[in-house]
């Protein structure tokens, strides 16, 4: 055998080795896990229901239950990240909304450590529909 004919036998090998590594690659990785959708449209509606216009005392306990709700769902569903945040960061494609996911996750976290949030049903209201928004883009709702 000449050297040209190994070079030619050398590099099919190359090849084949490579698309047997890719085949089995594609057969291994992992899909994104399917949510139970019937818990998670009931703790929606939940949440929803737990809004009252006459009770301010609801607007910050809604916006942080939905907040929770889609992390876990963003766990659930295999994104990483040690936080909501580092998830968010982490899957921009996943949500077609991802600005005012941002700033309705933004909300929760003054909730949660400002002392003094002056909270309207307006801005809880566009929290939940951001909220809302990205159980749907992930497939809870």
């Amino acid at each position: 055998m000449d050297s040209s004919a190994a070079i030619i036998y050398f590099f099919a090998g190359i090849f084949v080795i490579a698309g047997l590594i890719f085949a089995l690659m594609a057969f291994t990785r992992k899909a994104p896990k399917r949510l139970n959708q019937d818990l998670y449209r009931s703790r929606w509606l939940a949440i929803e229901n737990q809004l009252k216009r006459d009770e301010p005392s609801s607007y910050q306990l809604t916006v942080i239950n939905a907040d929770k709700l889609v992390d876990q769902a963003m766990r659930e569903r295999g994104v990483n990240g040690q936080t909501m945040g580092e998830r968010l960061k982490n899957s921009p494609k996943l949500f077609s909304h991802l600005q005012q996911l941002w700033s309705a996750h933004k909300l929760r976290n003054q909730i949660a450590h400002e002392t003094n949030i002056e909270l309207t049903y307006d801005d809880a209201r566009r929290a939940l529909a951001a909220f809302k928004q990205a159980l749907k883009d992930i497939g809870a709702i």
